[in-house]
C-alpha cells in the first residue's frame, strides 16, 4: 500500500487515546512491511484495548482499517499471541 489513507478513529476519543489507537495501527503496518517487535505490539495492543474494550468495536475498527490499508489487525494480534519470536512479520498472501 502507499500509506495514503486515514486511520479509523472515534471523534469522542481524547488526543491520548487517538495516539494509542494510531500507534497500534502503525505497528500493524510495520508488521506487514518490515516486521515489528513483539513486545511493542503486546504493549500497544494492551493500550489499544484500554481505549477499545469492546470486541465488536475492535472488529469494526479492524475491518475499516483493512478496507483502507489491506492490513489485518486480527492477523497481527493472532501472530503476536501465538509466536515467541522477538519480531512479528507477516506477508501478504
Amino acid at each position: 500500500m502507499d500509506g495514503n489513507y486515514s486511520y479509523p478513529i472515534d471523534p469522542s476519543w481524547t488526543t491520548g487515546e487517538i495516539v494509542m489507537v494510531v500507534h497500534m495501527f502503525n505497528l500493524v503496518e510495520k508488521a506487514y512491511e518490515q516486521g515489528a517487535m513483539r513486545d511493542e505490539l503486546l504493549k500497544a495492543y494492551h493500550d489499544f484495548k484500554h481505549v477499545v474494550p469492546a470486541k465488536s468495536e475492535e472488529k469494526r475498527l479492524g475491518r475499516d482499517f483493512y478496507q483502507k490499508s489491506g492490513y489485518q489487525l486480527y492477523d497481527v494480534i493472532q501472530a503476536t499471541h501465538q509466536s515467541q519470536n522477538k519480531i512479528i512479520r507477516l506477508g501478504r498472501g
